[in-house]
């Protein structure tokens, strides 16, 4: 394994490639059996857990796990298959409170979970970087940056519900675990010289038990272009074509992109067809597929156009209790205004001083809820309990808390 690399020096040395898995590419463990072999190895392993998964974003519909790649010492690598294996809950109980290395973990963990993979404890290399303010966090980039070695990454959007998986797949998928925890090592190193392991382990406690997010009010609203979209009744048929769309690509397991693109459903809602022949005559529907299921989508527009008007849409979207988009602040709450100016000020500092993203000390949603409705008093013991209430870290809080204070009482 190479040396680890000064946080200054990866730019300077050539990098080596890394091709192949120490210990070659082994089966892909798809019976119990195999899996059984696979939690013995890892109960008898040490040290830390790397660990990764693979999806079909894009080709699949939602975001199932179709490979689970785990590495420990004295384990070796294991590429296991959920789908003939769906409850893997054996190996979180065989490594017990190990930790579990990760790369940009919250993309991983859902999955995870699903299959019962739980960890006790987690590091994750993509938000160390973050704190240390790495320029580049993919993970390519941090393995070079640490170890001087170049991960290829040219299988990271194929199509992981394949079967049979092909050997280069498989490689690919072995090398992403390959020299995570050598990565973690070095980043926690430079965590604890910078004065931030606290920092990182108390964003990695943030993330291991995050809970899922609630399901998204109106989800059709996502889709691209519909700002573009005019009225109610056109509104309408997003939402109408959206449903069917949503229906047909669940049903069929297929990534609803690939069903229907979301430039044809906004260029229906603009064009408003009431046949099939107008329908097809849009650019947006000149595929083979478009055309085919033409009569279904525009059984879907004539159901919105026959809506009642008080079965509509609004225009305005949900009502939630967010705060106004910040561009109407001004005209809204102009005390409010000056508060947000004063407090990205604030967090652009912090950010320059400590070398961390701004998105990293404060998510933007909590600043601006805080902003709009502040405690009263808006001091700093009251901001922090503010901040606590929307799951803002100790370390974060600490940074934040009396320098907000601070700006508020200067607004």
């Amino acid at each position: 394994m190479s040396a680890a690399l000064p946080a200054d020096a990866a730019d300077d040395v050539e990098i080596a490639p890394l091709t192949e898995p120490a210990d070659g590419v082994g089966p892909v463990v798809d019976t119990p059996a195999a899996f059984a072999r696979v939690v013995s190895a890892f109960a008898a392993g040490t040290g830390p857990v790397a660990a990764d998964a693979e999806r079909a974003s894009g080709y699949r519909y939602g975001q199932a796990t179709y490979l689970v790649q785990v590495r420990r010492a004295g384990a070796g690598t294991a590429l296991v298959d959920p789908v003939p294996l769906p409850d893997l809950s054996a190996l979180s109980e065989a490594v017990g409170d190990a930790e579990w290395v990760l790369h940009a973990a919250s993309q991983d963990l859902p999955g995870f979970t699903e299959h019962g993979l739980r960890p006790a404890r987690l590091f994750d290399t993509e938000l160390a970087a973050r704190l240390l303010g790495m320029p580049r966090v993919g993970l390519a980039a941090v393995v070079a940056d640490t170890l001087g070695l170049g991960l290829a990454k040219e299988h990271s959007a194929v199509d992981w519900s394949t079967r049979p998986l092909p050997e280069d797949w498989l490689r690919y998928a072995a090398l992403d675990v390959e020299v995570l925890v050598d990565v973690r090592d070095v980043l926690a190193a430079r965590l604890e010289e910078a004065g931030k392991s606290d920092w990182a382990a108390q964003e990695f406690e943030h993330v291991r038990t995050l809970s899922p997010p609630p399901p998204r009010v109106e989800p059709w609203r996502r889709t691209s272009g519909t700002h573009t979209v005019k009225g109610r009744r056109r509104l309408a048929v997003v939402r109408s074509l959206w449903e069917a769309r949503e229906a047909n690509a669940r049903q069929r397991d297929v990534s609803p992109g690939r069903v229907l693109p979301d430039r044809a459903i906004v260029a229906a809602a603009k064009a408003l067809p009431r046949t099939v022949p107008q329908l097809v005559a849009l650019p947006e529907f000149a595929t083979k597929g478009a055309r085919r299921r033409a009569p279904a989508w525009q059984q879907a527009i004539d159901a919105a156009l026959a809506l009642d008007e008080d079965a509509l849409p609004s225009t305005r979207g949900p009502r939630t209790d967010a705060p106004p988009p910040p561009r109407t602040w001004t005209d809204r709450d102009p005390v409010a205004a000056r508060r947000l100016d004063a407090a990205r000020d604030v967090v652009a500092e912090l950010s320059r001083q400590h070398t961390v993203p701004a998105e990293n000390l404060v998510q933007p949603d909590a600043l601006r809820r805080l902003c709009w409705t502040p405690p009263e008093p808006a001091g700093a013991t009251e901001i922090a309990d503010f901040l606590r209430d929307r799951r803002v870290r100790e370390w974060q809080i600490e940074l934040l808390a009396p320098r907000l204070a601070a700006a508020f009482a200067a607004v």
